[in-house]
């Protein structure tokens, strides 16, 4: 099964657009475990058992792993999706952007050493430094296209003078992963929740490709404006969220919290669906 395909099945299997990010931060774990590096795989798979049942995707973040040499952790965190929530894809989120064989050896990173699903990749070194990951027939790849963070606007909201048209950076990245790049039809974009216009913008020139919108819960995403700008018939979103979830609770209910959080979440997104 590839992944679009188990996404879509997820999706529907779990009536859910949410996937649910782990971030894991020592600092904000719950009283038993706050500050303690060693616990991110008990915090995670916890997480990742309380909410197997709300989620289309789980997407963690390989930068709150590696700060605290928790590599190890996250291999143990995979090996537990798969074994506990098979149907669930999983997105390693590590926004790699190089070329040639170094791209290759990020691509095995994520593929073969973690066995992630999909993985999220800075697309502008070009079509070159995405290409090694396409090898790998069947996994996915989201392109960072219109990022939720404001200086998002320094680069991707900037004209190109020299293409017929002038579109922005970001509809550029668009057109081409809908297009030219996505050989397989492996690939997908980012796309931030806080820009519920450019999804849409967006949407419009990716008809098919699934968008990953994070941004939604503690970054003040509209849920529902984020729904209607991005899902239709022909193309599916993963709408995540982090922090919101992982601390609903700094007790030990935390992952029960954690579980409530998600459950609101999902309905919240299927409450908005057109």
């Amino acid at each position: 099964m590839t992944f679009t395909e188990m996404l879509h099945d997820a999706s529907a299997q779990n009536q859910s657009l949410l996937c649910v990010g782990l971030d894991p931060e020592p600092g904000r774990f719950p009283e038993a475990m706050r500050g303690n590096a060693n616990k991110i795989y008990d915090f995670c798979a916890a997480i990742v058992d309380a909410t197997a049942d709300l989620a289309c995707s789980f997407k963690p973040q390989i930068a709150y792993f590696a700060a605290h040499r928790a590599e190890d952790q996250l291999e143990r965190l995979m090996q537990h999706m798969r074994a506990n929530a098979p149907h669930v894809p999983v997105i390693l989120d590590a926004k790699r952007g190089d070329i040639g064989s170094t791209a290759e050896q990020y691509a095995k990173e994520a593929f073969e050493r973690y066995g992630a699903d999909a993985v999220t990749l800075s697309p502008f070194m070009g079509f070159d430094s995405i290409e090694p990951y396409l090898a790998y027939h069947g996994k996915g790849a989201f392109l960072l296209c219109r990022t939720s963070n404001p200086g998002g606007n320094d680069l991707q909201a900037q004209r190109l003078a020299s293409i017929d048209g002038q579109p922005l950076l970001y509809e550029h990245v668009a057109v081409q992963a809908q297009g030219p790049w996505n050989k397989n039809g492996q690939l997908g974009l980012v796309v931030g929740a806080t820009y519920p216009a450019e999804i849409e913008r967006v949407r419009a020139l990716a008809p098919t490709l699934p968008l990953l919108i994070p941004g939604v819960g503690a970054q003040g995403g509209d849920a529902v404006a984020t729904v209607r700008a991005g899902l239709t018939p022909q193309g599916m979103i993963a709408v995540n969220s982090s922090r919101a979830i992982l601390y609903a609770s700094a007790g030990a209910d935390f992952a029960a919290a954690a579980r409530q959080a998600a459950q609101a979440t999902r309905d919240t997104l299927n409450a908005a669906r057109p």
